[in-house]
């Protein structure tokens, strides 16, 4: 056990922690300025016959909040929330195949409300992600085949559920299949030729959606749904953060219809989302990054005591706010973004000051941009994804260090920039998604290399010798564009105190583990890898790598001195969260999703079994 592994346990043991968190939570967890925290609510969640229901996820929101609130129940079905302030508050309680229950508590000391849930046979619309593609045909090598095209081809701009909580006939999903294989990752028509994976397979995958997503009866089997949360995964609690919708989308509110906050809504359109990337600061307040256009804002914070969103505006192209996507903060408490001033540039804003400055890469050398990820390296430098590389920024000198990809045109595609990470030695790692790359940029010579993710077997072996003709020949137009054996890196994050870079490869449903010092690669399985398609990865003071599992509604945490995965339920339907970041303290860990469809911000936060019985005592 190092060092860093005997602090880490003996804060995590200690028996201060528990009071930290609850101080903790008691204070983050307010919906609007209050002198004390003094609503205590609770209750108890059963089936029809009368039998405790655990893990359902049971949500208060005070009334005029914008503020969220979710706990689980226990194995005997009860629910604890921490202390909130005062005021009426909205229960509703929910869990996958059952109606869902609500409840007005008045939320003046202790207040209870207990729930009967019911079945309900229409549940499509609850569904995450996961739990639809998991019940899509699979059994035969053929519909495997055609499962492998569904999840990397039709999901590079949403999630599946959006697609599948829909009912079509073959024409209607002929014509769907039509328009995504002509439209970019922002789902506008482009000129240019047809995503070779749907365009090949089109008449096969559209009979194979009518039998599964038809108006006739379905050949999806709902026998295998996951369970529900159990264990440390109910015991967590999450604060989830309204964020007001893009002004321009022309939406008659300012608030969404459907946030997906209540399940049997579907998953919501994203129209009007504003959200992307998201950390907390040292003071507990968020920060987040939005690349919609609109003319409010570049980058926000909020206010985590009252939900109070300001705003902070920097003039871009076009007469609107300079779009932001990557964010990340350093460890002196400083926020890094990317933002395109008209030409992509390196912003930094001080929390304590709020001035803000911003960093032009001098003519003639590559923009920050593509998806654009932002992190700072061992060394104090800080780290932004470019177009065919990568950029590094000294804060001292202000001066930017060019890193191009060592491999950018091959025959079947440019090896454009997605997601990147910075070592502990000083060096950049970056994702060429489309050509299953990781590049990486050596600080000390100013050298680039690459690593090279080989194919993925399993894949190659579903594939007849034609249509593996057809796939060696075909051009991707983008990186949403993947032939089937690919890994498909997008982003990625480094231990800052080992010699580690997990990379999370969105297509194959796993993570990639590079040994820094040797470029040694190790394959880490997801749970349900032909379901569970990991986005980002970040990895905690601990070691633990966090990933963000964009279509399903969960986060996982991998141990890797267990090799043991847990997964966590978000509250919502439709989070596409496609960032994770944590905050660790003191006072405890608390893990930030900003979720990019659902347009909110979330903060997850543990209680132990003795924080869970301090709650029960206090409901008495």
């Amino acid at each position: 056990m190092t060092k860093r592994d005997r602090n880490i346990r003996g804060l995590r043991d200690s028996a201060a922690v528990p009071a930290l968190l609850a101080a903790l939570a008691a204070g983050l967890c307010a919906a609007a300025p209050a002198l004390a925290a003094d609503a205590i609510l609770s209750g108890v969640v059963k089936d029809a016959a009368g039998a405790a229901m655990g893990g359902v996820t049971v949500t208060a929101k005070a009334a005029g909040s914008t503020i969220s609130t979710s706990v689980y129940t226990d194995a005997q079905g009860a629910y604890f929330f921490p202390a909130l302030p005062a005021g009426a508050y909205r229960v509703r309680a929910q869990a996958m195949t059952f109606e869902s229950a609500q409840a007005n508590v008045a939320g003046d000391g202790k207040s209870s409300a207990d729930f009967t849930l019911k079945p309900t046979k229409d549940f499509i619309a609850q569904l995450p992600g996961d739990v639809l593609l998991a019940a899509m045909p699979q059994q035969t090598p053929g519909d495997a085949r055609l499962h492998r095209v569904l999840r990397a081809n039709c999901t590079g701009c949403h999630t599946i559920s959006y697609v599948l909580q829909h009912r079509f006939d073959e024409e209607g999903w002929n014509k769907i299949l039509n328009m995504m294989k002509q439209v970019n990752v922002f789902g506008l028509r482009v000129e240019r030729a047809p995503l070779a994976a749907i365009d090949y397979n089109q008449k096969e995958l559209a009979a194979y959606l009518t039998r599964a997503r038809g108006p006739g009866p379905t050949s999806m089997n709902f026998d295998n749904m996951r369970p529900r949360p159990s264990g440390e995964a109910a015991r967590v609690v999450f604060r989830e953060y309204d964020v007001p919708v893009n002004p321009e989308a022309g939406l008659p509110d300012k608030t969404a219809s459907n946030d997906g906050s209540d399940w049997a809504l579907g998953t919501p359109s994203g129209i009007g989302n504003t959200v992307h990337d998201a950390w907390l600061d040292r003071d507990s307040n968020l920060w987040f990054t939005s690349n919609a256009p609109q003319h409010v804002s570049s980058v926000a914070r909020i206010d985590t005591k009252t939900g109070v969103i300001k705003n902070f505006r920097l003039p871009g192209p076009g007469g609107f706010s300079a779009p932001t996507h990557g964010m990340t903060v350093d460890p002196k408490g400083i926020v890094w973004f990317n933002v395109n001033v008209g030409k992509g540039s390196l912003g930094r804003i001080d929390p304590k000051t709020e001035k803000i400055d911003v960093f032009t890469p001098p003519d003639g050398m590559m923009p920050t941009g593509g998806a654009t990820t932002v992190d700072y390296d061992g060394k104090g430098k800080i780290w932004s994804s470019a177009p065919e590389g990568a950029l590094r920024f000294d804060p001292d000198t202000e001066k930017f260090t060019e890193f191009k990809s060592e491999t950018f045109r091959t025959p079947n595609g440019n090896g454009v920039t997605y997601g990147l990470a910075a070592d502990r030695d000083g060096n950049g790692w970056w994702a060429q998604m489309a050509i299953d790359v990781i590049g990486r940029g050596d600080a000390a010579t100013g050298k680039s290399s690459g690593v090279n993710l080989l194919p993925i077997k399993s894949e190659l072996d579903l594939l007849s010798p034609e249509a593996r003709a057809f796939y060696d020949k075909a051009v991707a137009p983008d990186f949403n564009a993947p032939v089937p054996w690919q890994h498909g890196p997008r982003r990625m994050g480094t231990d800052k105190n080992a010699d580690i870079l997990y990379v999370a490869a969105s297509w194959g449903g796993h993570l990639v583990r590079i040994d820094t010092k040797t470029n040694a690669t190790t394959t880490i399985p997801l749970p349900n890898p032909k379901a569970t398609l990991p986005y980002h990865v970040h990895v905690d003071n601990s070691g633990a790598a966090w990933t963000n599992l964009w279509m399903t509604d969960q986060v996982a945490r991998y141990n890797p001195a267990e090799g043991k995965w847990t997964l966590f339920d978000l509250p919502v339907r439709g989070s596409e969260a496609r960032y994770v970041s944590a905050r660790d303290d003191a006072a405890g860990q608390q893990i930030v999703l900003p979720y990019f469809r659902a347009n909110k911000v979330a903060v997850m936060s543990f209680r132990s079994e003795a924080d869970l019985a301090a709650a029960r005592a206090a409901s008495r």
